[in-house]
């Protein structure tokens, strides 16, 4: 089909995430991709720079981990992975990833996505109290910029408004805190302390507000992603560690942006010298080859579900939980991060990418704000530096530099970049180059 007909089809036939008319009038339809390209069906060349939705990790066209999956669907495809049957591929994937983000994780639940992953995590707390015979602390406390994914529950626990309208009520018991952004300072900051302390307090005002019986975890991205790239004061996440500790809540890293090196670590949370009770991961497992996710759970934890009666047991299930052409792919991409150093790679083309867009920002004064860690990172429009008032540029930014060859997203004023983390210098200079071309344009 010729390039207007397919995207007839697809107008005519296709719901696509987030779907609105007006957001797809004039789609631009993907062919095939390698390292950190993309080529549109007409042969129009982009630079991927948000290594697809934050997910391929070891870049387009990897043949090994194709060769990976056809290996293991002419063996298995799929198998049950139901309790009283399992396979190769989710035994040797379960065993690899045990201590491999955090000492105390050695247990996996697979799933098939973040959503997922942040569903099966919330039901584990539930699990947890209700065993240690807590039924009552089942309250769940994000924080607004959060993203957890859109399902009912994880959408509740989604700190971005733009999602609730249209799907409420909420599932009751998820409460949002202020991010700690250090750019957008929200709440009370008391005399002597910091912002990381601060956020951290509201963590602890609310616990004891809520009522620390009613409350089963807090739920936190490392570096918050979908809402704007925010990176966390230093000394945010030990104090929430140590809150968490003293008020039995249990704390749940959602790594599925920042698992895998996307951050210059192999998992987000360490450079905090901090461990989770539950991880969710997805995303980078595979570098979206193929849909994976899942969550790990602490030994504590573990222990809870081993030693529940039958009628107790942790009822809770996924068709494509361990699914074997899934996992024989994360394994292959484990071996590829691996061998090539791509979290090392992350964290020294993510420094030369923040380099670059702070220039950007003494060149531009409709930059309010260049943030990043590792190949996430951002910078902010805004009309006026001081008092950060909005400027309207994310979009029009946006669309002036995918006229020019590179592909990323925007939110609102906020222009993000997530590249995949096979990205070169020369391919991060020529990234710099067209988004300053580009604002250059729009302001002109």
């Amino acid at each position: 089909m010729n390039p207007s007909t397919l995207i007839q089809n697809d107008q005519a036939y296709l719901l696509h995430p987030l779907h609105h008319p007006s957001a797809h009038d004039n789609p631009l339809i993907f062919e095939r991709g390698e390292g950190v390209y993309l080529y549109s069906v007409d042969g129009t060349q982009y630079i991927d720079a948000f290594a697809g939705l934050w997910n391929v990790n070891a870049g387009h066209g990897r043949k090994e981990l194709a060769q990976a999956a056809a290996d293991q669907m002419s063996k298995l495809a799929y198998a049950s992975n139901y309790a009283g049957s399992a396979n190769l591929p989710a035994i040797e994937l379960a065993t690899r990833m045990a201590g491999l983000a955090y000492p105390d994780l050695n247990t996996t639940f697979f799933t098939s996505g973040g959503a997922e992953s942040n569903e099966s995590a919330f039901k584990t707390v539930r699990h947890y109290w209700k065993r240690l015979g807590k039924p009552d602390k089942t309250k769940i406390i994000s924080r607004t910029h959060a993203y957890h994914g859109i399902t009912l529950a994880a959408m509740s626990a989604t700190g971005m408004s733009v999602y609730w309208p249209m799907f409420e009520p909420r599932v009751p018991g998820f409460l949002h805190l202020p991010a700690p952004h250090p750019d957008r300072v929200t709440g009370d900051i008391r005399e002597g302390e910091t912002l990381g302390q601060a956020a951290a307090r509201a963590l602890e005002e609310a616990i004891l507000r809520e009522g620390p019986d009613t409350v089963g975890g807090f739920i936190a991205e490392p570096v918050q992603g979908a809402g704007g790239v925010i990176v966390p004061p230093e000394d945010y996440f030990p104090r929430v560690r140590q809150i968490c500790d003293e008020y039995g809540v249990l704390f749940i890293a959602d790594e599925v942006i920042t698992g895998f090196g996307r951050t210059g670590d192999l998992f987000g949370l360490r450079r905090y010298g901090v461990q989770p009770d539950i991880m969710s991961f997805a995303k980078g497992v595979t570098s979206g080859y193929l849909p994976l996710g899942g969550i790990q759970i602490a030994d504590k934890i573990r222990e809870v579900i081993m030693n529940a009666p039958p009628n107790e047991r942790w009822m809770h299930a996924y068709t494509y939980s361990g699914h074997p052409t899934c996992c024989a792919v994360a394994l292959a991409n484990l071996d590829i991060i691996e061998r090539e150093g791509l979290v090392a790679n992350a964290g020294v083309m993510g420094a030369r990418l923040l380099d670059g867009l702070k220039a950007l920002y003494e060149e531009f004064e409709c930059i309010g704000d260049v943030r990043g860690l590792g190949l996430m990172a951002a910078i902010e429009f805004t009309s006026d530096r001081a008092t950060k008032a909005p400027a309207n540029l994310g979009e029009k930014v946006r669309a002036a530099a995918m006229q020019r060859g590179l592909w990323t997203r925007a939110l609102g004023d906020v222009f993000m970049f997530s590249p995949p983390l096979t990205i070169t210098a020369d391919e991060v200079d020529k990234v710099l180059q067209i988004v300053g071309e580009s604002i250059a344009e729009v302001t002109a």
